[in-house]
């Protein structure tokens, strides 16, 4: 995350935020004996903020090697586009 502007950094930290007070929001349902629709529809907004925080920053890595491999390489602890493919796959 070394190489992302700040406009996207925002970005991601705000959905990781959204995040983190959905998964919190699912957390205290659950220890209060929320009902399964509450449980289950925070937890889906929890997977779905996750899943897009990932592909932002996934993205943004792949746009980043992909422009200039050696230098992400680099400056990147060697990461390759063939490992930054494994990475997103992972997600799957």
């Amino acid at each position: 995350m070394r190489t992302a502007d700040e406009a996207t950094r925002k970005r991601i930290l705000n959905r990781l935020k959204r995040a983190r007070g959905q998964l919190d929001a699912v957390i205290n349902a659950v220890e209060t004996d929320g009902s399964c629709r509450e449980v289950v529809t925070q937890l889906a907004a929890v997977s779905t903020a996750l899943d897009r925080a990932g592909f932002a920053i996934v993205s943004t890595a792949m746009q980043y090697c992909i422009a200039d491999p050696q230098k992400a390489s680099e400056e990147e602890d060697g990461l390759s586009v063939e490992e930054l493919e494994k990475l997103f796959l992972s997600l799957s």
